[in-house]
């Protein structure tokens, strides 16, 4: 498939759900009632919710910038702050968040990042962003059973296929990194099978191309095992940013002037979603997340569960599409500067 294809395709998908969600929360309701209700915000709130969400995505800036000064790579972190808004917003358009990586690697190469380190570097942020999901999830499923049954009842079908889905996207990583035989056996194995079934078509080259890519995985395990401290650090950095945006939310309530609700137990309800929808084939969990928030919520907002839901809905996931989307045209810009200059002076 063409990029340009590609691109449209991903557009139309993300305009058509965004579409079904827009009429999905506003189709029966009082637009007047909606809009006196959440012009009663008291915006004071809102501010720390927006911080919260700058801070969610300057997190990871924070992480290339430390992992690639490990490889001797200097780079300003007004730059990676780029290359990280880069990455959400194109998470945030694409299915299963699969554009974000890509446009990273094509914006650090021009800032003469080697692909191969730019690669293991977001490979490892991919591992510990799910690692701290996963963590998040068991935790919940073990330790907070009385909390499933208050809140989680009606949603856990969908609960623990989120928290099956991340622990086998992060097992299978960790398959990858640190035992790429067993992983290029299993996978060798696979493609013989699909390729029996007629569900692959033979392609000559697909192996030899999967074998040289286990370096890739080599060179990532090495990377984490010379850096433990560092991969403690970016797990501590990873859950305080996954934090920071689950605590938009919190905010939000306080915004509503609504109080009997621990703070601890909106992060954890917020998490919940988050590890629901975050390994679903959806731009941004657009409709899943709306739908969870509804229920799971209900005993939390009350009468104003609709405008906190747009509220908390509009500030942790559209402002971070908004605002990674500026930066990304910052970055389009500045890098598109940075390469005329270049050319000029050769």
């Amino acid at each position: 498939m063409s990029s340009k294809k590609k691109v449209f395709l991903n557009g139309a998908l993300f305009i058509g759900i965004f579409a079904l969600t827009f009429w999905g929360v506003f189709h029966g309701q009082n637009p007047g009632e909606l809009r006196e209700a959440i012009e009663g915000c008291q915006g004071v709130w809102l501010l720390p919710a927006a911080f919260c969400v700058f801070v969610f995505i300057w997190g990871e800036s924070v992480i290339i910038w430390h992992m690639l000064d490990t490889y001797g790579i200097r780079i300003r972190k007004r730059l990676c702050f780029l290359f990280s808004s880069v990455g959400f917003f194109f998470s945030c358009v694409t299915p299963s968040a699969s554009g974000g990586q890509p446009m990273q690697i094509y914006f650090m190469k021009k800032e003469k990042v080697p692909v191969p380190v730019a690669t293991v570097v977001l490979m490892i942020v991919t591992i510990i962003y799910k690692l701290v999901l996963v963590v998040i999830g068991v935790g919940i499923m073990v330790f907070a059973r009385d909390f499933e049954a208050r809140y989680l009842s009606e949603i856990l079908p969908v609960f623990y296929l989120g928290v099956a889905l991340n622990v086998f996207c992060v097992s299978s990583m960790i398959l990858l990194v640190f035992h790429p035989f067993l992983a290029k056996k299993i996978l060798v194995k696979g493609v013989h099978i699909l390729e029996r079934m007629h569900l692959l078509r033979h392609r000559e080259g697909r192996l030899a191309k999967l074998e040289s890519s286990m370096d890739l995985y080599n060179e990532t395990a090495s990377f984490m095992r010379d850096h433990i401290g560092l991969m403690l650090r970016v797990f501590l950095i990873t859950f305080a940013q996954r934090t920071a945006l689950f605590a938009v939310t919190c905010f939000i309530y306080r915004a509503f002037g609504l109080s009997g609700t621990g703070w601890m137990t909106i992060l954890v309800l917020q998490a919940v979603i988050s590890v629901s929808v975050d390994m679903l084939p959806l731009p941004g969990g657009m409709g899943i997340s709306e739908s969870l928030f509804m229920i799971i919520f209900e005993p939390v907002f009350g009468a104003l569960l609709l405008p906190g839901m747009i509220v908390s809905r509009g500030m942790g996931y559209y402002s971070e599409l908004l605002i990674s989307a500026l930066f990304t045209l910052m970055a389009v810009a500045v890098f598109g500067y940075r390469e005329k200059r270049k050319q000029k002076k050769n």
